[in-house]
């Protein structure tokens, strides 16, 4: 390179810091923001949970390969993110901008409306979780309290509603305060359960087979780690986090930074909490365990201080990751108004630059949500399964656009340079999304299809009110939701059966 390419080089970059630092005086998202967005969406209540949902249907054999699973996929997935971002920088709100680049108007919709539906249920769970960590210092919120649990969630889903709409850029920087605080009883629970790391204990029925001693086998390997994929997946969703906000950053190379940097940080959090938790405590032991598991397993090494450290760490956490998801929750919608997927209605934002309409139906339909799980026993686990398989569409769209362009050569015209890599981690993320798909199982994937049905409505009145003449469907879109019509039917006719149970 010549010494006029470095000047010109390093111009750019000092130009584009000018401008982050610029953009940032005016409302503009940094890179410390967008990190945080990510840990902090990826980071609730799944991880104090993690060593019984990991642990419930598998050996630490089986939970190692899970993770081997989901590690490779996940990070084939925000690098994904990572060269979309760069290559396709006028796509903003990450997962739907992509499926519907890709593969039009319907696909994108369905996957903004799965994205939308994982998003506002994955806040239900988290509001279900803060309130099962207080019942440890107060009795109230504790088993058959639940009214006064799901009182105290709305109060907090409200207040929360309140601090988004005096503006996106002051909630994220809570956000950073909350992303922080979380971690510090998370590394202290890695350190006491490593310095307590019981090696047998760990390798004792490390498949998960039937042993001479009664012990009753988890089945086969693959079952056992199929059973693990829902569990290894929800602890990431939110990996997309700074994607979905990349219209609002200050400086674009930032999303894709933001996205690797999430990952590794929480993959490396998430192996250690489940696999050290194996060598504390036994299979059997950890499947029995309530929510939040955590604490449980730190308290034969701490005490009760250690329980109630875990649990306030729990509150601080899911309390982060509250508000992160807020912000995500009312931020596909209220883009998807702006691109007349959705009515334009949701695009209406307040004097604070707040998506103030998206807001209001998101945090409504999480209200009805909360009201709804005074009826389920484990409602966090129904929550967080839904949410999971529901945002399972647009990660598997956003893999295939990722691999459909670096087939075409679309952008690589005059930047070929990573079209091989991008080819590779595209493929590999879309083959990860269709494994997800499987692993889910028939039960959840019917579920879900009751969630999308509606969906339809939406879309319909969408297209009328963008004044679209032309037919709603072309032939393959008019198939693909004459399916899901059907499912729903199907799905609501095992339910009212009883073969299939929501909770």
């Amino acid at each position: 390179m010549s010494n006029t390419e470095n000047i010109s080089t390093v111009a750019d970059v000092v130009a584009e810091d000018a401008a982050a630092a610029k953009s940032s005086k005016s409302g503009k998202l940094t890179l410390l923001p967008l990190v945080a967005l990510v840990v902090g969406s990826e980071l609730g209540g799944g991880v104090f949970n993690l060593p019984h949902d990991a642990s419930a249907g598998a050996s630490p054999g089986a939970i190692i390969l899970g993770w081997a699973i989901t590690g490779i996929g996940v990070l084939a997935l925000a690098l994904v993110y990572q060269s979309l971002s760069m290559r396709k920088p006028e796509l903003n709100a990450g997962p739907y901008a992509y499926a519907r680049a890709g593969f039009g108007d319907f696909v994108g919709f369905s996957s903004a409306w799965g994205y939308w539906i994982s998003a506002f249920l994955g806040n239900v769970s988290y509001a279900v979780a803060i309130f099962s960590a207080l019942a440890f210092f107060f009795p109230v919120f504790g088993a058959g309290n639940n009214l006064v649990s799901v009182i105290g969630a709305s109060i907090c889903l409200w207040l929360l509603h309140t601090l988004v709409l005096r503006g996106v850029r002051e909630a994220a920087f809570v956000n950073v305060i909350t992303t922080i605080a979380k971690l510090a009883p998370l590394l202290l629970f890695i350190v006491l359960t490593l310095l307590a790391f019981n090696y047998d204990k760990f390798t004792f029925n490390f498949w998960g087979q039937a042993t001479a001693d009664g012990f009753t086998g988890l089945g086969s390997v693959v079952g056992q780690v199929k059973s693990t994929m829902l569990v290894t997946l929800w602890v990431f969703v939110g990996i997309e986090g700074a994607s979905v906000f990349s219209g609002r950053a200050a400086r674009r190379s930032d999303v894709g930074r933001a996205t690797v940097i999430g990952f590794l940080a929480t993959l490396a959090i998430y192996i250690l909490v489940s696999l050290l938790s194996t060598g504390v405590l036994s299979q059997p032991e950890l499947a029995d365990l309530q929510v939040p598991a955590m604490a449980y397993v730190l308290e034969p090494i701490a005490g009760k201080w250690g329980s109630g450290l875990i649990n306030l760490g729990l509150v601080i956490c899911v309390g982060g990751a509250f508000l992160s998801w807020t912000l995500l929750c009312a931020e596909i919608p209220y883009v998807c108004g702006k691109d007349g997927i959705f009515p334009r209605w949701f695009s209406a934002e307040n004097a604070n630059g707040a998506p103030v309409n998206s807001l209001w139906v998101t945090n409504g339909l999480i209200q009805i949500f909360l009201i709804l799980s005074l009826f389920a026993s484990t409602a966090y686990q129904f929550f967080y399964s839904i949410a999971t398989v529901a945002i399972l569409p647009p990660y598997l769209f956003s893999g295939a656009y990722a691999l459909k362009i670096a087939l075409t050569g679309e952008s690589y015209d005059e930047n070929p340079r990573g079209r091989t890599k991008d080819l590779i981690f595209g493929l590999i993320a879309t083959v990860y999304g269709v494994w997800m798909l499987y692993a889910a199982g028939p039960s959840f994937l019917l579920m879900m299809t009751i969630l999308f049905a509606p969906g339809m409505v939406v879309y319909v009145l969408a297209r009328r009110n963008a004044k679209e003449n032309g037919r709603l469907f072309n032939f393959w879109e008019g198939l693909f939701a004459l399916a899901l019509i059907v499912a729903a039917c199907i799905a609501c006719w095992l339910i009212s059966n009883g073969t299939i149970s929501p909770f």
